[in-house]
């Protein structure tokens, strides 16, 4: 946490309060935060926000100066946010980087992000390519529906770590693994080479949908998710089985919520996600 969905509404929210916005001046707390381009700092000031883009669960501010583009990318990780100045948080000793804007709606966006397993970089157009091409796989909101057949099809293994490979298949995490494979009704040890061409479709359908949904909700707000400007995502209260381990199943047919460990814990129903169903 957080994952694609928070990430988009991060960017979202960017977009309308910041771009076109000055940067004046940008302020790192600790050095290892930068994981790398920190000497070149000193460019981006007077540069203008440009563009502002997710790249799985990354946010990248791209800023202009002199016809030349330059990346910030922010990596949420499981702790970072990244929030406007009056946006409260609970442990100011954790905001890391301080950016100051003028021309735009807020006034500065800060990096917060108490575990670190996060990080920024600051990257030219072919550092920006090079860092896309060896973290993220096809993006779940933008692969077109065959594409997403054939990465499925070519691959081996169990579906619910390779749903959450983000070299294959960039931002989605346990949360929404779980919530997208319970809806499909499919089991998340599931054997992906066993999956029908009709099943991979509907699965591709039931993830956009789950999405796009907690998307429009503001993500989901579990543990310290939070947008710029300081809104909890309301996606959590449509989660089916996230969380719900003991509790009946949603689609009532008699059986409870199970958690089975794996690499992350996942939740799932026994009877509507049968690891012995025809793929």
């Amino acid at each position: 946490m957080p994952e694609l969905p928070e990430a988009e509404v991060v960017v979202r929210q960017l977009r309308v309060h910041l771009l076109g916005a000055q940067l004046n001046e940008c302020r790192v707390g600790r050095a290892d935060i930068v994981r790398e381009g920190l000497l070149t700092l000193s460019w981006y000031y007077g540069a203008r926000l440009e563009a502002v883009e997710r790249y799985g669960k990354s946010v990248a501010l791209g800023f202009k100066r002199e016809d030349e583009l330059r990346y910030f990318v922010a990596e949420l990780g499981m702790t970072g946010l990244l929030l406007f100045r009056e946006t409260q948080t609970k442990y100011p000793q954790h905001v890391h980087v301080r950016m100051s804007f003028t021309g735009g709606r807020e006034s500065e966006l800060r990096y917060w992000n108490p575990r670190r397993f996060g990080r920024l970089s600051l990257l030219d157009r072919a550092g920006l390519d090079r860092y896309r091409a060896r973290r993220f796989g096809v993006d779940p909101l933008t692969v077109p529906r065959d594409e997403f057949v054939r990465l499925m099809q070519a691959r081996r293994g169990r579906l619910k770590p390779l749903l959450m490979h983000q070299q294959v298949i960039a931002g989605i995490g346990n949360i929404y693994a779980n919530e997208i494979l319970f809806r499909a009704k499919l089991h998340p040890n599931r054997e992906v080479n066993w999956l029908r061409e009709a099943t991979i479709s509907k699965l591709y359908d039931t993830m956009q949908a789950v999405l796009h949904e907690s998307i429009s909700c503001g993500g989901s707000s579990v543990k310290d998710f939070y947008a710029p400007d300081g809104t909890e995502g309301r996606y959590k209260c449509r989660h089916l089985v996230y969380g719900k381990e003991g509790q009946p199943c949603p689609n009532r047919c008699g059986r409870m919520i199970r958690r089975l460990q794996s690499e992350r814990s996942s939740f799932f129903c026994p009877a509507c996600q049968s690891n012995r169903l025809p793929g």
